[in-house]
């Protein structure tokens, strides 16, 4: 118990000691972090105000979509402030996995990060309502509520929990695959399967049938392989490009959740920037969107293509009411909770 102790806080004053020696010196003397004001009569923005060297945590390969749409987001920071803000992207959780990261990036260890809205749920439980099941109906509905006052208010809502959301990421839908025959919701009964970590995974595996087993996204294939869980659930790319499908050859089509990405900063090192290089990387990041979206939708097709090839086996839900009907339930405990977003997403149909 002591041990574990020592060791929890000896990550935190780890993590104290990164937000010391974070960031580069400029030409007014400012650090990522530091708290140094501007020199007197300096104006923030393109080349002037201090130089900033930032670190931005992936935990998808370089070539994934939200990789490219983090590498589109930096490029354009750099470019628009003449090389005084950069910003360099960590792919393939160098800096750690999704959960890890977040706490990482609240103390402001990390300065930037891109994640799944999944695991936000456990650090502001507003964003427990994008893990609901079939409340959005395509990836048109998704974007007309997350571009929309309701979504971009989201973004600022987050400074609660230490972090500034910037933007969002295409994610497409989530269906679950498995290691044998899937064809059907009954098939699900029983099985243990992946799920991302926030509670509402829980309980929707739960009224599913099946048993829930919240583990990091890197540790999934060996899980899947060695038989510690029977299935998981994602979409189209990471399936492919985790090489799942290898261990888990059948796909059970049934888009039961359409969880969106996030691009967020640390509070702490938000705080200490100008509002001009505020507007410049906000700006940045909702630029990058439509790169991102357009990155994802070819790789969506390519990686569906890639996995039919591969032989994987796909069957396709075309009666969802079966699956809403088990689901239900789930989504009423937890209408009043999140009631205002529930009623945005539905006007964004």
């Amino acid at each position: 118990m002591n041990k574990n102790k020592n060791k929890r806080w000896g990550m935190i004053a780890m993590a104290f000691t990164a937000v010391l020696l974070m960031g580069g010196c400029g030409s007014g003397g400012g650090k990522a972090g530091d708290g140094s004001a501007q020199p007197s009569g300096s104006k923030a923005g393109g080349s002037d105000g201090p130089t900033y060297s930032f670190r931005l945590a992936e935990a998808h390969p370089a070539d994934y979509p939200t990789t490219k749409g983090d590498m589109k987001f930096a490029e354009l920071v750099k470019e628009r402030t003449n090389g005084r803000i950069t910003i360099d992207v960590f792919p393939s959780a160098q800096l750690g996995e999704e959960k890890a990261v977040i706490e990482q990036v609240q103390l402001g260890a990390i300065e930037f990060t891109r994640v799944s809205t999944g695991p936000m749920a456990e650090f502001n439980k507003d964003f427990g309502v994008f893990s609901l099941p079939y409340i959005f109906d395509s990836d048109e509905h998704v974007w007309n509520f997350l571009l929309g006052e309701t979504g971009m208010s989201m973004l600022d809502g987050l400074q609660s929990s230490g972090l500034q959301g910037l933007g969002w990421y295409s994610s497409g839908s989530r269906s679950f695959y498995s290691a044998k025959p899937l064809k059907s919701i009954d098939d699900l009964k029983g099985k243990k399967i992946r799920v991302q970590e926030n509670k509402l995974n829980l309980a929707i595996m739960d009224a599913l049938g099946a048993s829930a087993t919240p583990m990091a996204y890197g540790e999934v294939y060996s899980s899947l392989q060695t038989g510690v869980i029977d299935a998981a659930e994602n979409n189209y790319p990471s399936y492919y490009s985790s090489k799942h499908y290898e261990v888990a050859p059948y796909l059970l089509l049934d888009q039961h959740q359409r969880v969106p990405e996030v691009l967020l900063v640390s509070k702490t090192v938000w705080d200490k920037l100008s509002e001009e290089d505020q507007a410049i990387i906000r700006q940045a990041a909702l630029d990058s969107i439509d790169y991102q979206r357009e990155e994802w939708a070819k790789y969506e097709k390519e990686s569906e293509e890639a996995v039919r090839a591969a032989g994987v086996t796909i069957t396709e839900v075309t009666d969802l009411q079966p699956w809403k009907d088990a689901v239900k339930p789930v989504i009423e405990s937890y209408r009043s909770e999140y009631r205002n977003v529930l009623d945005a997403i539905e006007a964004a149909k």
